[in-house]
């Protein structure tokens, strides 16, 4: 199992070779450090059967690197691995020895291996997944079937953005006997389609760029199954396109679009998806999710990272648990909301050191472009519009087109977290012994905070004025009372 001192992953991959260290909670660590150089030692193999000099020293020169960084960093573990390029290629048990000398210790992914990987690091960054991933890289193809948090089937196909591309007749005949042999051919029609690998997030960022999508969150981002044709003819203008525009896109990347988007829409049309689902989670996220033991696992993505910046951000501690209990009494969440309550309240202390007049864009910016996974866009909105309000931002949103991507109900419920999350911030200063000794409920119009006796001067002038604002949204009159049952309204 992971603990909190660093642990790197190396990917020797068909067209990258990365080194990504990771440090923080073990359910979600936090990447501190991410490396790729395009060494392409995929380019060829199907031609010459064997890595390039080039490419080999092109790659060995970054793990040269990696490797006297990784000493550097006091990484306390590391993983090495090799997929489809090293795999296949005549010459790559020597470019292993080589990897070797350096002072790895390198291990080859059989296709089956690396797609259970990928599955496993798509569950990782979204526990309800459910449908076929896809994992696209320079020499492979690996096609996954996850669902209740496991993965069910994994194949490899020697189909990839570096090998020369079939037909369309025979490309769409490999896949359909593929999926057909697997059963994914009949378990994979109508549900989610999951995209991995550099490729294929790449083409998410173009649509976002094509669609004018407001929120630049690779993770979790949708697409109609017919975009795919929608792509191609951005592809054919990209040279035409603001180059300020594409500042999200890897220009390395570029090359390879065409073919990984060719490779999309042949699969698409065997496997007729609900709907393309962008992962930014894949083989190297899998490989630590697999480490993990079975209790760690079923902690949930979003709240641990969530836990983890505020217990990093906040003045005086880790409270929003606690903040979140306070204020739940006096709302009808069903599971999904209050989990995404449960998340807002965790961060409801991130954003003190900001100046006052900026608390409420220093949350915004956190919600919305923090590096949150289990959550898709309009949730990241509802965390986004209860911190804004939490830190005095007002009950809308200031983005329209952001704001849109929630609808007006789910906003207007998180706006009314974030007022009772500020009336608990106020009346506890921050900390754990008001929350613990006060009680907010609320019965039909009535909207009550109980204190307990000794402790009525809690009750100041702005505390006083935050739960008339909140009773006021919620359509309530406010009323203060003591634990022995005194009561006044206000």
């Amino acid at each position: 199992m992971l603990d909190r001192e660093p642990v790197a992953i190396v990917d020797i991959g068909s067209n990258s070779v990365r080194l990504v260290v990771y440090a923080g909670a073990p359910r979600i660590p936090s990447i501190i450090f991410n490396e790729k150089v395009m060494a392409g030692l995929g380019e060829g193999i199907a031609e010459t059967g064997a890595l390039s000099v080039q490419s080999q020293e092109k790659a060995l020169s970054a793990l040269r690197r990696f490797w006297l960084l990784i000493g550097q960093m006091g990484v306390a573990r590391t993983r090495v691995v090799a997929t489809a390029a090293v795999r296949d290629a005549s010459n790559g048990a020597d470019f292993l020895g080589q990897v070797r000398a350096i002072g790895f210790k390198p291990q080859i992914l059989s296709g089956e291996r690396e797609g259970k990987m990928a599955g496993l690091g798509v569950i990782s960054g979204a526990p309800d997944a459910d449908g076929i991933a896809g994992d696209l890289g320079g020499g492979s193809l690996e096609l996954v079937d996850i669902k209740n948090g496991a993965v069910r089937k994994s194949i490899s196909l020697p189909i990839g953005v570096l090998r020369p591309l079939p037909s369309e007749s025979d490309l769409r005949m490999l896949f359909r006997q593929a999926l057909k042999e697997t059963g994914m051919a009949s378990r994979g029609k109508g549900r989610p389609f999951y995209l991995v690998g550099g490729s294929w997030r790449t083409i998410g960022r173009l649509d976002m760029i094509a669609t004018d999508y407001p929120l630049p969150i690779t993770h979790h981002y949708r697409m109609e199954p017919a975009r795919t044709a929608a792509i191609a003819k951005f592809l054919g203008a990209l040279h035409k396109a603001d180059p300020k525009s594409l500042a999200t896109v890897t220009a390395t990347r570029i090359p390879t679009l065409p073919v990984a988007r060719q490779i999309l829409d042949a699969l698409v049309r065997e496997l007729r998806p609900s709907e393309l689902i962008v992962s930014s989670f894949g083989i190297r996220e899998g490989l630590l999710y697999s480490e993990l033991d079975a209790r760690i696992r079923k902690l949930d993505p979003l709240l641990e990272a969530a836990r983890e910046a505020g217990r990093g951000l906040s003045r005086f501690g880790e409270h929003g648990d606690l903040l979140d209990r306070w204020i739940r009494p006096i709302f009808d969440d069903d599971q999904r909301h209050a989990r995404i309550r449960l998340a807002a309240c965790l961060l409801a202390d991130v954003a003190w050191q900001a100046h006052p007049d900026f608390r409420a864009e220093r949350g915004l910016e956190m919600a919305l472009h923090g590096n949150w996974v289990g959550v898709d866009a309009s949730e990241r909105v509802m965390m986004a519009q209860a911190l804004f309000s939490n830190f005095g931002g007002g009950r809308r949103l200031p983005d329209a087109a952001i704001a849109d991507l929630c609808t007006a109900e789910e906003l207007e419920r998180a706006s009314l977290w974030g007022l009772a999350m500020r009336l608990g911030q106020r009346l506890s200063g921050g900390l754990a012994a008001s929350l613990e000794r006060s009680i907010l409920s609320r019965d039909r119009d009535i909207l009550r905070l109980t204190l307990q006796r000794g402790e009525e001067a809690l009750y100041g002038e702005t505390v006083e004025r935050r739960l008339k604002k909140l009773a006021t949204a919620l359509g309530c009159r406010a009323e203060v009372a003591t634990a022995h049952g005194r009561i006044r309204g206000k």
